[in-house]
């Protein structure tokens, strides 16, 4: 039973802190690797200990005690790293005698300390967002892939060269100042964005959803627009997230299967998070150079606002995915466009404009491309192109319920 209950803290420690632990590591050592190795250490030690000793009570703190000692063991251990033992220990002894610059707030969070210093502009911006995702938001790398669109390896070779960059230039772990905020933003912003999206529709397992991935984005950009309250695009992305996270509820039912937005009851959306998520689009879309995420935070408003989808504000839709698509003209907003455009005018339109996008690299290997092209070949009462569709979808999907929901679609089209 001792063993089982040690286990468990274990696992629920690791599970909430994670991030945290492997922040102030990474932020005390500057070595990522050795960072989430020590972490890993200290888990064992617990899996060792807890049962003799007891769970401590302040688990987090045990592990992160547990594992500085690791980490400071090996450098000793390793003459390659012996060097770098008394670079840190000057670097803090600096740190401790460095005077804050007057007005300038400290990030109020190690894990954002962390996001920013992964967005480091040494950084590709691709490889500033990769290792968010696997180190900040816990990604593993097949899920982070998933997020990119790309191979397993790929992304994996990705990571290693981004974590060797930073060695290698001695990019710092450390809070940026004000000048390089805003420098900084953009890459930190769709970081954010891409762990809530994770939440929203988890790339792979048993569950559409991942709500600790979608709560803890919707946190990490509150943080963010306490910081920033000025930066348009802050407010933009929280709201974003806010009026895009409050279908959660009625996006499952009890067993967990898919509810698509037509068949949602939408009495359990959630009223509050779309009233703050209107407030906050308001300043994120007044004043000229309107960003990204105020233009799909005002989409996502349209749906939070309409009584169903045929009362839906179609047109006014299509006219905003045609504003975000000079902002990003990425094939992925083009295929959005084109499902709104089926809808506006019909499903011949939207099937042609899904069909120009057959080529396009970036959406290779994500289902929704033959997912949504089977959706609407079937209103078209094509069967069996809207099969063939369906088992392509069928092909790419990651998780179960979005598995499930296209397999009775395509049981339904051999029916009467």
């Amino acid at each position: 039973m001792n063993e089982r209950r040690a286990a468990r803290s274990v696992e629920a420690v690791f599970r909430e802190d994670r991030s945290r632990l492997l922040a102030l590591l990474a932020a005390r050592f500057g070595d990522l690797d050795l960072a989430e190795e020590t972490a890993s250490e200290a888990v064992e030690a617990a899996l060792q200990r807890w049962p003799v000793d007891g769970v401590p009570d302040k688990p987090l703190a045990w592990l992160l005690t547990t594992a500085r000692r690791k980490a400071v063991d090996r450098i000793r251990r390793d003459r390659a790293f012996a060097e770098r033992l008394a670079l840190l220990q000057l670097e803090s002894d600096r740190a401790a005698a460095v005077v804050p610059e007057p007005g300038f707030d400290d990030v109020p969070d190690e894990r954002l300390q962390l996001f920013f210093t992964c967005c480091h502009p040494a950084l590709s911006p691709e490889a500033q967002t990769a290792l968010v995702l696997r180190f900040l938001a816990g990604l593993t790398t097949p899920e982070v892939a998933r997020a990119f669109l790309v191979p397993t390896a790929t992304m994996a070779q990705r990571i290693v060269r981004a974590k060797r960059k930073i060695r290698s230039a001695r990019i710092p772990f450390r809070v940026p100042g004000p000048e390089e905020l805003p420098g900084r933003l953009p890459s930190v912003l769709r970081a954010v964005y891409l762990v809530f999206t994770e939440g929203y529709a988890a790339s792979a397992g048993d569950g559409l959803l991942r709500p600790d991935l979608a709560e803890e984005a919707v946190r990490l950009a509150r943080i963010l627009h306490r910081l920033l309250p000025a930066e348009r695009e802050v407010a933009g992305l929280l709201a974003l997230l806010l009026l895009t996270d409050a279908r959660r509820a009625a996006r499952t039912d009890a067993a967990g299967r898919q509810v698509l937005l037509e068949d949602q009851d939408r009495s359990l959306w959630d009223a509050d998070l779309v009233a703050e998520g209107q407030r906050l689009l308001v300043p994120a879309l007044t004043g000229p150079g309107v960003g990204p995420y105020a233009v799909q935070a005002a989409i996502a408003a349209l749906h939070d606002e309409a009584a169903d989808m045929d009362s839906t504000d179609w047109p006014q839709i299509v006219t905003l995915y045609d504003v975000l698509l000079g902002i990003d003209g990425s094939p992925l907003v083009a295929l959005n466009r084109a499902v709104a455009v089926a809808m506006r005018d019909g499903p011949e339109e939207g099937l042609a404009l899904l069909d120009g996008l057959a080529g396009a690299e970036e959406l290779r290997g994500y289902h929704l491309l033959p997912a949504a092209r089977a959706d609407l070949l079937r209103r078209l009462g094509r069967t069996a192109e809207a099969a063939a569709a369906y088992r392509a979808a069928l092909a790419l999907v990651g998780n179960e319920p979005e598995r499930a929901t296209l397999t009775r679609r395509l049981t339904e089209l051999g029916r009467p």
